[in-house]
């Protein structure tokens, strides 16, 4: 058996999970988008945190500069880099994902002052942990935040590479665009959000997802070690994720 159909088979129950969660039959409105892009615009910022520790681990950036081992590796990695890191916004600027998430928080209204708290907290130095205790976050999201940062501490590609590749959301942006074709037909009032979510979706299904699925293989190769600890990770990256989603089902529920 393919050995990534094999952890896809294997995490079948929790991605089923993730697909048939109540949460989106419970966001229905632009203020329910905003709950969610309040909470998970932690996930969208600990996901480029996961892309550059690879990027570091998969390609070198010392000086003097020698050539890396795996050049197929340094290749899938920077492909996602480039437009994670500085993709073309709506206008035709070069804008990082993330930040192109908190432009599109900003036109919906929603709330950024946590995650720019919790940037400035990094800036100034303030570890992981002090950051996320300095800032108003329901617990659930920190813990997502910390789990993310437990596996890039220890600084092993495949595991990595295994919380960045499973479990991703991929429900979320055609239901986000659905709610938003109804209130926003002409596309007058959120260009940016659309954009994104338009964006998301190309680049996932076409690209980075693709690109992911090989960067595992080829870091895992034929170390049966490597592929039950790929297996343990993306399960628990599930399960993570799933207590994010029922917590912020909670909160969307709450304010119906």
């Amino acid at each position: 058996m393919n050995r990534i159909e094999f952890i896809k088979r294997n995490t079948a129950d929790l991605r089923n999970q993730l697909k048939s969660h109540q949460l989106y039959k419970n966001l229905n409105n632009i203020d329910d988008i905003k709950i969610f892009m309040e909470n998970h615009v932690f996930a969208v910022w600990d996901f480029m945190s996961l892309l550059k520790s690879l990027q570091n681990n998969l390609t070198q950036t010392n000086t003097p500069w020698t050539p890396n081992k795996n050049s197929k590796l340094s290749r899938f990695i920077n492909e996602i880099v480039l437009e994670e890191e500085s993709d073309f916004n709506e206008d035709g600027k070069a804008q990082s994902h993330f930040e192109m998430y908190l432009a599109a928080m900003s036109e919906i209204n929603a709330n950024t002052k946590e995650i720019n708290d919790l940037l400035k907290h990094i800036t100034c130095g303030n570890s992981i942990s002090d950051s996320l205790n300095k800032i108003n976050i329901n617990k659930e999201v920190a813990e997502f935040v910390k789990y993310s940062f437990s596996i890039i501490e220890r600084n092993q590609p495949h595991l990595t590479a295994a919380a960045f590749t499973f479990g991703r959301e991929d429900i979320i942006p055609d239901m986000f665009l659905a709610i938003l074709e109804k209130t926003d037909p002409k596309n007058i009032y959120y260009k940016k959000l659309k954009y994104y979510l338009n964006r998301h979706i190309e680049l996932d299904t076409e690209e980075h997802g693709p690109l992911a699925l090989q960067m595992v293989s080829e870091l895992c190769n034929e170390d049966e070690k490597k592929w039950n600890e790929t297996l343990n990770v993306a399960r628990e990256s599930l399960l993570k994720r799933i207590k994010l989603w029922d917590m912020i089902n909670d909160l969307a529920l709450n304010n119906h």
